[in-house]
Formats: structure tokens, C-alpha cells, sequence
């Protein structure tokens, strides 16, 4: 039975991208010093999966807001680059960059979530 999924970053910079999910995210990790290889497991949000039929097959994460415009403007207060706001239809995108160069998605929908009941 599948108990949940695990998300990995493989990172340029894993330091700086950890500082961020710590320090803009807020997410904590769930021990206080890194277990092997200096690797730490954060504590994240609820999560949703989605399969379209679109394009190539690939894999993208999508952070989700309830207001994209002002977690845009938190993330770039704290120095956050990120790109323009699309309405894709379905909901507002964006994309952000973490410190290693990595960039993410940033996702407020307009539709029924996974998340809530």
C-alpha cells in the first residue's frame, strides 16, 4: 500500500536551496541535523496528482497559493526571482527560481483541489 510520495531536489547548490525552502517556504525539517550526506527531509504541504494529456511526458512541480499575486510579491520581497503571472484557463501560473538555478512552478487554481474536502 502506498503511504505517500517523496519529492527530490537534486540540486547545483543543495545548501542555498535548502535555505530556501526554510527560510521563504517556512517548512521545517523533520530532524534538527541532516542525516547522511547532509540530506534533510522537510515536512510539505498536502499534495495532489495530476496526469494530462499534453505534449511530451514529463514531471513538473507546481507550489499551490491561494493568491498568486500576493505570494508573488512575498517571494520577491524576499528576493525571489520569478516570472510574469499567465492565467493559463484553469488557474494563474508563474514560474520561480530557486537559488541553485532550478525553477518551479507557482500555481493558484481555480478549481476543486486535492487538498481541500
Amino acid at each position: 500500500m502506498i503511504t505517500g510520495v517523496h519529492l527530490l531536489f537534486n540540486s547545483e547548490d543543495a545548501e542555498a536551496d535548502r535555505a530556501f525552502l526554510t527560510d521563504v517556504l517556512g517548512w521545517r525539517s523533520t530532524e534538527q541535523r541532516p542525516a547522511q550526506d547532509g540530506w534533510l527531509i522537510y515536512k510539505a504541504p498536502l499534495a495532489e496528482l495530476g496526469v494530462h494529456q499534453h505534449g511530451d511526458s514529463t514531471v513538473d512541480l507546481h507550489l499551490m497559493c491561494d493568491d498568486i499575486a500576493t505570494t508573488v510579491a512575498d517571494m520577491r520581497a524576499r528576493g525571489v526571482k520569478t516570472g510574469p503571472v499567465a492565467d493559463v484557463g484553469y488557474g494563474f501560473c508563474t514560474r520561480i527560481r530557486l537559488p541553485s538555478g532550478a525553477e518551479i512552478g507557482l500555481y493558484e487554481p481555480r478549481h476543486a483541489t486535492g487538498l481541500k474536502p
